[in-house]
């Protein structure tokens, strides 16, 4: 797995009154290249012509972005696609997109291409960074104002953060607490101070923080979308997790050198597993009837292991909700919402399975469902990597 992760989130308030965003984003990983693409349009208007707009935007956006082609070149094609409003004389809708790509923890390199949306930041620690941008002038027929694409390139290091948002950020509080607006410059100063106070922040926490300030400045009833990208490169969060015994007990002492060794959190799922863990390390196993629901087994603690519990049937629940991505906050307090919270905020997640047949999991009465453990790690692996955008990987023991 990659030593570096690239946290990118977005958080996105309605304009006031309505039921769906004028602003949409996508993002894309390609593992093989180690290429993110993060694209934000911002539809004319509001509503659902406003988000069909910004949608046709933002996919043509996206797709060009994992071709070949040159960046600029691609959002040039974009410009000359999309047409000019009859009536205002100004596009459809405006866009920046991100290329972010690396090859190592010193060679971090983002491709930028803003039309019309306020500019990107760029934050190391709590510093605002500036960068050249080449201006490049469309020409189009029927628009009446002069339309540039600004387009650059630059490097990242780890622990730097992007940031990028529609108008409504930047127009917050217009007429009203502010009389030109938040502008670039308070946003700059605000993402900064809370930068400052919490130096570790998430891409989702910070970008929340920003629209939820902006939402505040229009008096709670905003006057357009609000949106709010994050990117920010750090180390990444690592889970291990341990469930079922090894195929054979001499290789039980391998299996303890390996969460040993194991950097991040760590969980052991299933109760053979966890009192060989407990054997191993010599700590003892307590149960949390603090933290229970009639579906699963209550979970346990140990020290040194961040989350122990039953192992088919808790496993098989979690990948339901991850497959149906279900919130954290409408799962009850059990070992399945504890699990999911310890995967949604990992980024890499290497699993060690044991190939021990467990004569209980023979019994036909067990729910089909339930299935066999490889084929539950499977389904987790899957729901991780394509509804989390997670790093998975696994080993047989």
């Amino acid at each position: 797995m990659n030593d570096i992760f690239i946290d990118v989130d977005y958080a996105q308030i309605y304009k006031s009154g309505q039921q769906i965003g004028g602003d949409v984003f996508l993002l894309s990983r390609n593992p093989d290249s180690n290429q993110i693409v993060c694209t934000l349009s911002d539809g004319l208007g509001s509503g659902v012509k406003a988000n069909v707009l910004a949608s046709l935007t933002a996919h043509m956006a996206h797709k060009l972005s994992f071709s070949p082609m040159d960046l600029t070149h691609s959002a040039k094609i974009i410009m000359n696609t999309l047409p000019v409003c009859k009536e205002r004389k100004i596009s459809y809708s405006t866009f920046t997109i991100a290329d972010i790509r690396h090859t190592s923890l010193e060679d971090i390199q983002v491709n930028l291409v803003e039309y019309d949306n306020p500019l990107a930041l760029h934050f190391r620690g709590k510093e605002s960074l500036s960068w050249e941008r080449e201006r490049i002038n469309l020409m189009r027929e029927g628009a009446f104002k002069r339309e540039e694409l600004a387009c650059s390139h630059f490097t990242i290091a780890v622990g730097d953060r992007l940031l990028m948002f529609s108008d409504g950020v930047t127009q917050a509080g217009l007429g009203k607490t502010l009389p030109l607006g938040w502008r670039l410059e308070g946003v700059k100063k605000y993402a900064g101070e809370i930068i400052e106070g919490n130096p570790g922040i998430s891409s989702h926490d910070l970008s929340l923080c920003l629209v939820q300030k902006a939402n505040s400045l229009d008096g709670l009833a905003s006057k357009d979308d609000i949106t709010c990208v994050a990117v920010y490169v750090r180390a990444p969060r690592r889970t291990l997790i341990v469930t079922g015994p090894p195929f054979t007990k001499d290789k039980d002492e391998l299996l303890g050198e390996k969460i040993c060794q194991f950097e991040g959190k760590k969980i052991v799922s299933g109760g053979t597993t966890a009192l060989i863990v407990s054997r191993l390390f010599d700590k003892k196993l307590k149960v949390d009837m603090h933290c229970w629901s009639p579906d699963v087994p209550p979970s346990s603690s140990m020290e040194g292991i961040d989350l122990v519990t039953e192992g088919m049937l808790t496993l098989s629940k979690v990948a339901n909700v991850l497959e149906a991505k279900i919130p954290i906050h409408k799962l009850p307090n059990d070992a399945v919402k504890k699990f999911v919270e310890i995967l949604q905020d990992s980024d890499q997640v290497h699993f060690i399975v044991g190939t021990k047949i467990n004569e209980a999991h023979q019994d036909p009465n067990i729910p089909v469902e339930i299935g066999i453990r490889r084929t539950i790690i499977g389904r987790l692996r899957k729901a991780l990597e394509i509804n989390y955008l997670k790093e998975t990987s696994q080993e047989y023991l």
